[in-house]
């Protein structure tokens, strides 16, 4: 379900679309892992995989690119961090090898972006610092 318009920039932002989408898919995944990982890696996956948009759209709001830099850092962590999960839930047999190479290769599209916005960012506030 798509917004029908964009209020804060953040929401712009390709990087914030993307993580967006997977975390929806996230979410839908997690209705299958036994009711007993509630607390657990369930609950463990939904924080990690929702601190990558919450940083990135934390981020947008700070005033400085150097700002902005730190929180892509921390949403890049929380990626490697739900990276962590999956191969969990993968080493647990709650999610196929089909199902985990595919959020796999997702994963590594995504961290690839973050790492090339934060490169951006911090290339930006270089050249603007001079």
């Amino acid at each position: 379900m798509k917004q029908p318009y964009y209020t804060y920039a953040f929401e712009k932002l390709e990087i914030w679309q993307i993580a967006r989408e997977f975390k929806k898919k996230i979410y839908k995944l997690t209705k299958q892992f036994p009711k007993d990982e509630i607390y657990g890696l369930t609950s463990q996956i939904k924080r990690s995989v929702g601190s990558i948009t919450a940083n990135i759209a934390e981020g947008s709001a700070r005033s400085t690119d150097k700002d902005r830099a730190y929180f892509m850092t921390i949403s890049y962590s929380s990626g490697i961090e739900t990276l962590d999960h999956l191969i969990t839930a993968f080493d647990q047999e709650y999610i196929s090898e089909k199902e985990y190479t595919a959020l796999r290769i997702e994963m590594d599209k995504l961290l690839n972006k973050i790492n090339a916005y934060h490169t951006y960012l911090i290339e930006r506030d270089s050249r603007l610092s001079k």
